[in-house]
């Protein structure tokens, strides 16, 4: 007996599945979601991916509305979405621009997503150029990070404690021993000495103490341009100064340091700034937050130079978990276009452990450990 064809899959052939099964699921899901949201099949197309598990795709709707949207691929068994959603929702109260979610289907981790527009932040700065400290000129890159800050703000004023997991000791050394784990013994292949061990360890208990004197909000966890949205020009029609810039990647937001934001805002994976530079963008963000209301050490209020000393050592902290995640994406994960950047890195290190007498004995690990 003859059996009836095989439907043919609704996927574009630009769309790339090592899974023939999750193929079929999401080929089920986008033909239903494509009927209740009058999507045109044939335009799905990649948009972009990330250090995770997870995939973005670019679909249009039908004319005459003609928008397009974004299809996340998040497979369950590697990628909980919960807490995209969740704290989607969070960022939008808080009056930030962020995907709306117009379709979820939890079970095999598929979502219709707004599209909020085409390039990020970091695609439209012009980072050629030069910063001139003077009083009558400026960055032509600054209006954005005073987007960004405001942004910034609008999402720190709305934290609460016992909403989001806590960036608590435990998580600080967790991430913090991804550095030795991955990048000195599986990267560089070293073993410390009982010598280089406490040094690193004297290290680590002084940046953990550090940053948990520090007064708790929401923390992104990966606020960088790459993640903030150049928005479509019909998305910025009514936006406040917090919606001018879009928000992306913030699952793994928790409840941390003030400062950790702020840092991975200017100590950026992808592109380095003059110090000027970085000094003036922390200016403004602590005088927007003092003006704000937003929690602060009292020794900070009056005394820049005290709260800088607060977002370097925060900004170590992750520069030595990055050193380590880049590590791990290129030997376990099979993504070695990220260990290119730990030169970057190294250098933040380098420069922030110079800066300060107690990590002076750091500095000179991590010139072993690279002369290796």
């Amino acid at each position: 007996m003859l059996q009836p064809p095989t439907p043919p899959l609704t996927t574009s052939s630009s769309i790339v599945w090592t899974d023939a099964a999750r193929q079929v699921q999401f080929d089920a899901w986008l033909a239903s979601t494509a009927s209740s949201h009058h999507l045109q099949i044939t335009t799905l197309r990649p948009a972009s991916t990330d250090a995770s598990f997870r995939r973005y795709f670019r679909i249009d709707s039908e004319a005459p509305n003609g928008k397009s949207f974004i299809i996340m691929d998040a497979p369950p068994d590697k990628e909980d979405s919960e807490p995209f959603v969740r704290i989607a929702g969070l960022l939008d109260a808080a009056g930030l621009l962020v995907p709306q979610i117009f379709d979820w289907q939890a079970s095999h981790g598929f979502m219709l997503l707004s599209d909020l527009g085409r390039q990020t932040m970091l695609e439209v700065l012009d980072k050629q150029a030069g910063y001139e400290h003077t009083s009558s000129t400026v960055s032509s890159n600054l209006p954005l990070y005073d987007q960004a800050l405001d942004a910034l703000v609008a999402w720190q004023l709305a934290s609460k404690p016992n909403v989001l997991p806590p960036y608590d000791e435990a998580l600080l050394r967790r991430e913090l021993q991804l550095f030795p784990d991955w990048y000195i013994a599986k990267h560089r292949g070293l073993t410390l000495d009982a010598r280089q061990q406490a040094i690193l360890d004297t290290a680590f208990n002084r940046l953990v103490a550090g940053n948990l004197a520090s007064p708790n909000v929401f923390v992104h966890r990966d606020y960088m341009p790459r993640n903030l949205m150049a928005p479509y020009p019909e998305l910025l029609t009514n936006a406040t100064p917090a919606q001018r810039l879009g928000v992306l990647d913030f699952q793994d937001a928790v409840y941390g340091p003030i400062t950790y934001d702020i840092a991975s805002l200017l100590r950026d994976a992808f592109l380095s700034w003059e110090e000027d530079f970085v000094l003036d963008v922390t200016i403004r963000y602590w005088q927007k937050a003092k003006v704000a209301g937003l929690p602060m050490l009292e020794e900070w209020l009056d005394d820049f130079g005290a709260f800088y000393k607060a977002v370097e050592w925060m900004g170590l902290q992750r520069h030595l978990k990055i050193l380590g995640i880049f590590a791990r994406l290129t030997l376990r994960d099979g993504k070695p276009k990220y260990l290119a950047d730990t030169p970057r890195f190294i250098a933040y290190v380098r420069s922030t452990c110079n800066r300060y007498i107690e990590l002076k004995p750091l500095l000179r690990l991590v010139d072993e450990i690279e002369a290796s």
